[in-house]
């Protein structure tokens, strides 16, 4: 029973702990690395800690705390996103499930994945992989997303979906040439750092992992 609540408190206390970084990460301007209309969010990190330390619902939760923050910046609040302010003036509704629906699926998702690869491999690789992971699948849901609520609207499409010549850009195109420098740089950061911070987490005991299944059969 003490046990239990330790882990319940340790859970807790690193969910508000990780909750802060997002907050100050999306208020100030060390979360946040502008280039062009897009940003290169430092947010993803905190979700793949939770992901990795707390499994499906930590992660989903963290998620939901970066997605939250994420739409409180298309309206002036934190770090403005020039992109998020400019979507909101089309749809507010739809800039919040753009913005807060991926992220709680990313986050969820990465729990799963580090539960999965932990029982396939060792500790260290699943905290990297988990890490990489977190970042590639918040740029793709995010940026679908965006393309599947915005890409058909006529102001969003004149204002980023077209090219030099003025012809709008196919979705796909869209995508792969808006996120492709961000993209890289998120997924570098969040498998570094998200990679680290959880596999030192697991080292002092903090965290569990899954037994391998080689190591259950033993």
């Amino acid at each position: 029973m003490k046990e239990k609540a330790k882990v319940s408190t340790r859970s807790l206390v690193l969910m508000g702990l990780l909750t802060a970084i997002i907050g100050v990460f999306s208020c100030t301007p060390i979360g946040s690395i502008p280039i062009g209309p897009l940003v290169i969010t430092l947010n993803v990190i905190p979700v793949a800690i939770a992901a990795i330390a707390l499994g499906p619902i930590g992660g989903a939760a963290m998620g939901a705390v970066f997605g939250l923050f994420s739409f409180l910046q298309c309206i002036g609040i934190g770090i403005p996103s020039t992109m998020g302010i400019f979507t909101f003036e089309i749809s507010p509704f739809s800039t919040f499930i753009q913005r807060f629906v991926p992220r709680v699926l990313d986050g969820f998702l990465a729990g799963c994945i580090f539960r999965i690869v932990s029982k396939i491999s060792n500790a260290k690789i699943s905290c990297f992989i988990t890490g990489f992971c977190t970042a590639l699948l918040n740029t793709i849901f995010f940026m679908s997303a965006l393309v599947m609520l915005f890409g058909n609207n006529a102001e969003f499409a004149e204002k980023y979906m077209t090219d030099e010549d003025g012809n709008v850009k196919s979705a796909i195109i869209y995508i792969l040439t808006s996120i492709s420098l961000n993209a890289v740089c998120e997924m570098i950061a969040a498998t570094i750092v998200a990679g680290a911070v959880g596999f030192a987490l697991i080292r002092a005991k903090m965290i569990s992992v899954p037994v391998k299944k080689a190591e259950t059969s033993n």
